[in-house]
C-alpha cells in the first residue's frame, strides 16, 4: 500500500512531499516504556500514529526521545529526521527523509496497518 493509493475511507497517518514521507504522530510523554502504537483518528478526522516515550515533556527531551524511537524502529539515522511542528503539542508533524516506499513499509509494520 502506497501513501497515494489509500482509500478515502482509511486515512493514513502519513503521505509523500518532495521525495520525504511526512507523518503525523500524537505523543504520549512521561509513559511506562517507549513504543509506536496503532494508527488512530483524531476527533477531526486525521489519521495519526501513535506514540510513548519515557521521556518528561521538558526541554525537548520528550521530542528528543520521540525522533530516537522513530528512527530505531525504522532503522534510519536520526539525523534524516526533522520535527516539522508541534514541538510543544501532543501532535506532531515529522519530515522523514530516505527511501519513501522502504519508509512506508516499515511504517506499516510498526504500526500493525493492513493494506
Amino acid at each position: 500500500m502506497t501513501a497515494g493509493a489509500a482509500s478515502d475511507s482509511v486515512p493514513l497517518p502519513w503521505s509523500l512531499r518532495g521525495g520525504a514521507l511526512v507523518l503525523s504522530v500524537r505523543l504520549t510523554p512521561k509513559s511506562a516504556r517507549d513504543e509506536i502504537g496503532a494508527v488512530d483518528h483524531l476527533s477531526d478526522g486525521r489519521a495519526v500514529l501513535k506514540a510513548r516515550v519515557r521521556a518528561a515533556p521538558q526541554d525537548g527531551e520528550a521530542n528528543a526521545a520521540l525522533i530516537k524511537l522513530i528512527a530505531k524502529t525504522l532503522r534510519i539515522p536520526a539525523t534524516a529526521i526533522r520535527l516539522e511542528s508541534g514541538a510543544t503539542a501532543r501532535v506532531k508533524t515529522l519530515v522523514l527523509k530516505g527511501d519513501a516506499q522502504a519508509l512506508e513499509a516499515a511504517l506499516v509494520c510498526a504500526a500493525g496497518a493492513r493494506g
